[in-house]
């Protein structure tokens, strides 16, 4: 489909041969409960400015979403305790997922692998395995782990991070009986809502917030959270690297998005991040997507 931004889950396929010359394709990684579709209006003006964009769906999600049955009747008591097919469902599968892309795009030309969020860990699982088929790694408001914070749960535990905003208290169910971190995103209660907001996008109009929210999926299996990906040196640490830095963010708290830059340049001083600063933009970035757009197509032309 030439330049089109495609939506996607395709698996693994066999690895790919040396990049070829060609248009440079994002490999785009949604966060937690999210899908590839979060990434639309940001591969829309990628693709307009002559790239391609593929669109990645976690294992479960966007395409193979699960949609609770008591979710649809907003039956309370019954969704804390509706079994979930993604429970058992972790990096390992997070990852397999990506790189499969990743090697079928490196056919075409240079990759630029991009993560949000939750996406972050993808992104350094990836660049661990496939370093020779990255062009340029980007970590947008992203989670990127390191020795002293490996994980993705020991990162949002970091005191760096104490100011945000979290959506536990809004969990489900026992996460251990049901192995996922289960959010009612129909709920109508004024209290969820408002902190739902704080969380993903505070400074947006409701409209757009209830759009967001309409997007959602109920679950993410609490072991992506708990996986770690520690990039190494040698491999990860070698592919030139940008971070989308958020400064509304009350999520993952500037705070914490700095001390992720900082753990990271010194395990690899060679190879710092590049800083891209959006002072005023929430978890979910900027309501208009061409700055973040003209950012993200700026890693095209870099080493």
């Amino acid at each position: 489909m030439g330049g089109a931004a495609l939506a996607t889950g395709l698996g693994a396929s066999p690895a790919a041969a040396a990049p070829r010359r060609g248009p440079t394709t994002y490999v785009l990684v949604h966060g937690t409960h999210s899908a590839g579709a979060f990434w639309m209006p940001i591969a829309r003006e990628l693709t307009l400015r002559g790239h391609r964009a593929v669109m990645v769906d976690q294992p479960g999600h966007g395409a193979e979403a699960f949609v609770p049955e008591s979710y649809q009747r907003q039956d309370l008591a019954a969704l804390a305790v509706e079994p979930s097919p993604l429970k058992g469902l972790d990096l390992d599968d997070y990852e397999a997922r990506v790189t499969g892309i990743v090697r079928r795009a490196a056919r075409n030309g240079p990759v630029v692998l991009v993560g949000h969020s939750l996406g972050g860990v993808s992104v350094s699982r990836v660049a661990d395995a496939v370093p020779h088929l990255l062009h340029h790694i980007c970590y947008m408001a992203a989670f990127c782990p390191s020795r002293a914070l490996p994980t993705a749960d020991a990162c949002t535990a970091a005191p760096e991070n104490a100011n945000a905003v979290s959506p536990v208290e809004l969990a489900m169910g026992d996460l251990d009986r049901i192995g996922v971190l289960r959010l009612n995103f129909r709920t109508g209660d004024s209290h969820a809502l408002a902190l739902l907001k704080e969380m993903i996008c505070a400074d947006y109009p409701d409209a757009e917030f209830r759009r967001i929210l309409a997007e959602m999926q109920t679950d993410e299996p609490v072991a992506a959270y708990a996986g770690r990906a520690v990039g190494r040196a040698g491999t990860w640490g070698r592919v030139p690297r940008t971070y989308l830095r958020f400064g509304n963010d009350r999520t993952i708290a500037t705070a914490l998005q700095d001390r992720m830059i900082a753990e990271a340049d010194a395990a690899t001083p060679g190879n710092k991040f590049r800083v891209r600063d959006f002072p005023g933009a929430s978890h979910v970035g900027p309501l208009d997507p061409a700055p973040v757009a003209e950012a993200l197509a700026a890693l095209a032309a870099r080493g």
